[in-house]
């Protein structure tokens, strides 16, 4: 929410400062009325959707289920009826301590959550620390944190499958369809959509993110193709 305020007012404040100059004083009540009522939706809007995405966390983390997939540790050829599933996933985030002592981001306990038609999985990753420079005019990973890898293998009944791809400790949940051929290896990568830079979220900027202000959603390509 202080990311949608902090994106509002600079262009509000604009906006407000060119009506003051040029409006009549009902143009302007009129207009910091919509103003407000837009703030309202969006409050209302991000309430909505941190209160679903909870929900879908919360029931992802038990299973229902425990016959849908297999954990593979040897590769090999999936038999009649079966697809292999290879789920990877790397992100970055800030150091330990940085906000609370209470805080895991950077510890072994932050873990990536898969649900897969009901079947619970807890994914505890690979972490290293990371300070690299930016890679390119605007990097959202650039700067001194800890790098994390998730990796698992999956053998499951080909066909479609619902997944829920979710990072507890940060609130984040997304939910898919994915199809699965018959004796195929499949690939489903998880990338991070980081969070961005409070102050630097004008039009122009919109596409200023970094890993320091969190992940606020999760992309999932499946064998090369985002769905």
């Amino acid at each position: 929410m202080k990311q949608i305020i902090a994106y509002i007012k600079p262009v509000v404040l604009g906006i407000d400062k060119r009506t003051e100059r040029s409006g009549s004083p009902a143009r302007k009540g009129c207009f910091m009325s919509r103003i407000k009522w837009v703030l309202l939706a969006l409050s209302l809007t991000v309430v909505s959707g941190c209160a679903e995405s909870s929900a879908l966390i919360k029931s992802s983390s038990t299973s229902m289920r425990t016959d849908i997939f297999e954990e593979l540790t040897n590769s090999g050829i999936a038999p009649q009826g079966f697809s292999d599933l290879r789920i990877t996933a790397t992100l970055k985030t800030h150091k330990p301590g940085i906000y609370s002592a209470s805080d895991i981001h950077g510890t072994p306990d932050y873990k990536l959550l898969l649900n897969i038609d009901g079947q619970a999985l807890q994914l505890r990753g690979s972490l290293q620390k990371e300070n690299s420079e930016p890679m390119k005019l605007v990097d959202p990973e650039a700067g001194d944190g800890i790098r994390y890898r998730f990796s698992k293998n999956l053998r499951l009944k080909a066909g479609t499958h619902r997944i829920v791809v979710a990072l507890p400790n940060d609130g984040i949940s997304v939910e898919k369809e994915i199809t699965l051929t018959e004796g195929d290896m499949n690939s489903l990568d998880l990338e991070p959509i980081y969070s961005t830079k409070p102050g630097n979220m004008r039009p122009q900027n919109y596409n200023n993110t970094s890993f320091t202000k969190g992940i606020s959603s999760i992309r999932l390509t499946l064998n090369g193709r985002k769905i």
